[in-house]
């Protein structure tokens, strides 16, 4: 009942509320019309959300009499464990290897050596060159 009551009074806010945003830009019919449809969605709306909020409550008060029925374990899914494969033979054997230098071969690591920037000491030059870039 107290479902029902909830669900009721939730229609009518809905139905007013619905009806007077409409009343002064439609006919009365019109804004009846559409004032019924709010009060049956907010109806609907409030009984679908008390039984949910039902079911819910419903299931973790089942949840926890099961736990305390099963000797003080944790419910099912309250626990998350998860664990990674072992790579400890990948590691080992990443290990194993021997560096570039012990082995003798001569491909190990070398630095990038990029050439070096060359600056143009030569005035007229630039002024060319800038003559250029700026006809262009």
């Amino acid at each position: 009942m107290g479902k029902i009551l909830i669900s009721l009074l939730s229609g009518l806010i809905g139905f007013v509320f619905t009806f007077l945003t409409n009343y002064g830009h439609n006919l009365l019919g019109t804004s009846l019309i559409r004032g019924i449809y709010g009060f049956i969605l907010w109806f609907v709306l409030a009984f679908f959300l008390r039984w949910v909020l039902g079911f819910i409550v419903k299931q973790s008060a089942s949840g926890d009499n099961s736990g305390e029925q099963a000797g003080g374990d944790e419910a099912l899914g309250a626990r998350f464990d998860l664990s990674t494969p072992d790579e400890d033979e990948e590691l080992i054997n990443l290990l194993k290897q021997k560096p570039p230098e012990e082995s003798g071969s001569s491909e190990g690591f070398t630095p990038l050596q990029p050439p070096k920037l060359v600056s143009m000491k030569d005035p007229e030059e630039l002024a060319k060159a800038v003559r250029h870039l700026k006809e262009e």
